[in-house]
Parts: C-alpha cells; sequence; structure tokens
C-alpha cells in the first residue's frame, strides 16, 4: 500500500524472514561467523539463541543462501511441539524420507542409509532445528543419538538448535551432559543498540530504493529504539505502521511525535476494555458487600410493602365492621321489644 506512494520496489518491513534485508549487525556478524565455523568442522552441535524476534531465522536464511547446494543438503525443522518418537518423523520427513506408519527402528535405519546415501555422493547432512527451547529432554536425546551415526573419519549429521533463551538452561541441566559434550560452538544473539536501530531501519529501506522520502528524524530514531528494545521483529512491526500512518496522512517527514502517535495506537489496540478486564480480589469483595447490601435493602423494601398492605386490608376490615355494627345494634333492640 505504502510501497508505491515512497516509491518502494517491495515491502521493507515485512515481517518474513528474507536473507535480501539480512544486516550484519556486530551481534549478527559474530553468530553468522559461529555458524560458519560449524560449517567448516561438518560435526557436532552448534547452538544459537536469542530473544524472540532477534533475527535466528534470517541468520539461518543468509547462511543457506551462501552454501554450496551441490555439497551440503540442508534441512529445517520449525514445529518442535513434538515427542521423542514423532522428532525421528520430523527430520525423515524433512530429509523427503518416508515416514508414515514407520516404527522408531525402521525410522533409524532408513535415515541411516539415507546418510551414507550421501556421503558417497560427496554430499554433507545438515539438520536445522528451529524452536528449540520447545523440545523435551528426550526428543533433544534422539536428536543427539542421531549423531552416532559416523563413518571411520566424520560424522554423517551435523546439527544446529536455534532457540529462545531458555533452551540454554535445558542444555545446562544434568541430563544434558552427554550434547554439551558434542557442543562444538555457541552463541546468544542480543538486540541492537541504538546506533544499529537506526542503521538496521536505513539498510531495510535502501534495499528497496529509498531517497529519503520520508526523512526520518533523530528523534524518531530514538523512539523507535526506546519502544522497540532493538528487536528486529519489534522494529520492522512498529515501521510498517509508521509507514502506513504516513502514507494515509500523506506524511513525507517522520519525527519523534508520529513514532509516539503510531505506539499510542498500538498500545489502545491491545488495552483491555474496563468492562471485560477481570475484577480484582478487593473489587469481588466489594461487590459482594454490595449485591448483599442490596439484597437486604430489596428483602426490607419487600417487606415494608406487605406490612403497608397488611395494615390497609386490616384499617379497610375495621372500618367496614363499624359500619356494620350500628345495624346490628338496631336489630338486635327490636327484638327485645316484642
Amino acid at each position: 500500500m505504502y510501497e508505491s506512494y515512497y516509491g518502494f520496489t517491495a515491502k521493507p518491513f515485512q515481517l518474513k524472514p528474507d536473507p535480501r534485508f539480512f544486516f550484519g549487525s556486530k551481534g549478527h556478524k559474530r553468530a553468522m561467523a559461529y555458524l560458519e565455523y560449524g560449517i567448516s568442522q561438518g560435526e557436532g552441535f552448534i547452538v544459537i539463541t536469542g530473544e524472540v524476534g532477534a533475527g535466528k531465522t534470517t541468520l539461518m536464511r543468509n547462511l543457506f543462501c551462501e552454501l554450496e547446494s551441490e555439497n551440503i543438503l540442508a534441512a529445517q525443522i520449525v514445529n518442535t511441539h513434538v515427542g521423542s518418537d514423532d522428532i525421528l518423523r520430523l527430520v525423515a520427513s524433512a530429509f523427503g524420507l518416508e515416514y508414515e506408519d514407520a516404527t522408531k527402528a525402521s525410522l533409524l535405519t532408513r535415515l541411516e542409509q539415507f546418510l551414507r546415501q550421501c556421503d558417497k555422493q560427496g554430499k554433507r547432512a545438515l539438520l536445522v532445528v528451529d524452536e528449540a527451547q520447545n523440545l523435551t529432554p528426550r526428543a533433544v536425546e534422539e536428536l543427539r543419538m542421531l549423531s552416532n551415526f559416523q563413518t571411520a573419519d566424520k560424522s554423517l549429521l551435523q546439527t544446529f538448535l536455534l532457540g529462545q533463551p531458555e533452551f540454554r538452561r535445558t542444555l545446562l541441566s544434568a541430563d544434558m551432559q552427554q550434547l554439551l559434550q558434542r557442543v562444538i560452538a555457541s552463541y546468544h544473539l542480543g538486540p541492537l543498540d541504538l546506533v544499529e536501530t537506526q542503521s538496521y531501519i536505513e539498510h531495510r529501506l535502501h534495499t528497496v530504493g529509498w531517497k529519503d522520502d520520508p526523512t526520518i528524524s533523530k528523534e524518531a530514531f530514538a523512539a523507535i529504539y526506546d519502544y522497540t528494545g532493538g528487536i528486529p521483529r519489534k522494529i520492522n512491526s512498529l515501521c510498517d505502521r509508521l509507514f502506513l500512518m504516513g502514507y494515509l496522512e500523506e506524511l513525507h517527514a517522520f519525527g519523534d511525535t508520529e513514532v509516539k502517535q503510531v505506539i499510542a495506537d498500538i498500545k489502545q489496540e491491545f488495552d483491555i476494555p474496563e468492562s471485560a478486564a477481570p475484577d480484582t480480589e478487593a473489587q469481588q469483595a466489594a461487590n459482594f458487600a454490595m449485591g448483599l447490601k442490596e439484597l437486604n435493602n430489596v428483602s426490607l423494601e419487600s417487606m415494608d410493602d406487605r406490612m403497608a398492605k397488611m395494615e390497609r386490608s386490616i384499617i379497610s376490615v375495621i372500618d367496614a365492621l363499624k359500619k356494620m355494627l350500628p345495624s346490628a345494634k338496631m336489630g338486635s333492640s327490636s327484638e327485645k321489644e316484642n
């Protein structure tokens, strides 16, 4: 939508990982160096961790573009909410092997035969497991066991594990010692700093043909960094909304005022309305007490109404008796005279 308005060749802040937009921050360059080192070693595990949206997947996509496809056969797993048996099926599926209705023994046999065939063809097999923090310890152990497939002089499978920071706690647990011994490199990918945040935004804009329309002030870059904390995915999401607002309001300059307006809109969209917000314990207690009070008031009002009605009924009966009494006395006197 705003791409044509600002003369861009593509959308600069899409959330989908795209190696064309890879930005080599200090952290991303170091992480890439570890990955390339792991590739050169051809064995063991490489572990890369980082916050959600830090750019781990983009990092891997960039690495895949650099790999020589005729020598390295790479497969990736992204759905890791599975058990230990299903992880083997996912690995087989990722490499294009049959896995349906297969026993664990047959899966291992197929995988070993496939890896040995790759080796005979002069190819190396690389398995990339994304979202590794979702793996159970038993599933991680199954992946470790796959590294036992070896020839006399080399390993047949190398594995990269990408995950959120909590995955490091899994690795440091007591039952992960055998896996740790096979980790040849590990790196934690942190957020961008303020200078890198500005360079990251400008890099993505220049990639799609940005020619300083719109202009972005230093204060705007600072406001973007303060809100996103330097997390690339958050930066993309905020900037996408900022440029959309610029298109809708025909803006050609962004300052901190525009950035703060977009941030306020985003926050408002995710605020829970008071009517929908759950009551606190104090509110619940107050509501209960008020309910009792209203119930008592209703009961008292009802009792008052009933008493008033009874009182009116009694008065009506007494009035009727009073009217009847004179007639009764007169009739009694007449009888005595006769």
